[in-house]
C-alpha cells in the first residue's frame, strides 16, 4: 500500500510546527518545515531576507529541500509521514509574492502527490512574528488564500484543522486519519 504522505500547511504563524513537535512527540514521523534553514542560511550569506530580495532563488532553495524530504520519506519504517508544508507551499508562496517561475515548479507540484492535506486557518490570538516570520497578520491571511488556492488547483480538498490547544488540534489530525 505504500507510505502516507501527509501535508499539514497553513500560513505563517498558525501552529504548524507546534503540531509537527507534539505529532514527534508522539513517535509518527515527521519532516520539519525547511524555510527556516534556508533563511538562516541566507543570513549567514549576509542576505537578511532571501525570500524578499530573491524570491526565486529562496524557492528553488525550498523546492529542492521538500523533494529531498519526499524522497527521504518514501524510504521511511512508516506507515505515514507528516511534513510541515508541502510542494505545492513553494508555488503559493511565488504567486502570493507574484513572481514567474520556471515550470519545473510546475512539474514538481504533479508529480508530488500527498495522501491528505490539512490547512490551518490564521488565527490572530497565537500569531507573532520573529526574525524568520516577518509577515503581518493580514499578509498571512492572504498567503493562506494563496495555499488553499494552490492546493485546490492540484485537485487536493485541504481538511480544516479547528482553532484549539495544540493537543486538540493534533489529535484532529490522527483522528481524522483514524490513528488514534
Amino acid at each position: 500500500m505504500g507510505i502516507k504522505k501527509i501535508v499539514i500547511t497553513g500560513g505563517p504563524g498558525t501552529g504548524k510546527s507546534s503540531i509537527i513537535n507534539a505529532l514527534l512527540a508522539q513517535k509518527q514521523a515527521c519532516m520539519e518545515e525547511i524555510s527556516r534553514t534556508v533563511t538562516l542560511q541566507a543570513q549567514q550569506e549576509g542576505i537578511t531576507q532571501l525570500f524578499l530580495t530573491q524570491p526565486l532563488l529562496f524557492s528553488e532553495r525550498l523546492l529542492e529541500g521538500r523533494r529531498l524530504q519526499y524522497k527521504t520519506a518514501s524510504t521511511m519504517p512508516h506507515d505515514i509521514v507528516f511534513f510541515d508544508r508541502g510542494i505545492h507551499d513553494v508555488l503559493a508562496y511565488l504567486e502570493y509574492s507574484n513572481t514567474p517561475y520556471p515550470s519545473h515548479f510546475k512539474t514538481a507540484a504533479l508529480r508530488t502527490t500527498y495522501d491528505a492535506v490539512f490547512i490551518l486557518k490564521p488565527w490572530e490570538a497565537i500569531y507573532k512574528t520573529d526574525n524568520e516570520r516577518y509577515e503581518s497578520f493580514a499578509q498571512a491571511q492572504q498567503i493562506h488564500q494563496h495555499i488553499l488556492k494552490t492546493y485546490n488547483a492540484y485537485h487536493y480538498t485541504p481538511i480544516d484543522v479547528p482553532f484549539g490547544t495544540v493537543k486538540d488540534r493534533s489529535a484532529f489530525i490522527l483522528n481524522t486519519l483514524e490513528l488514534q
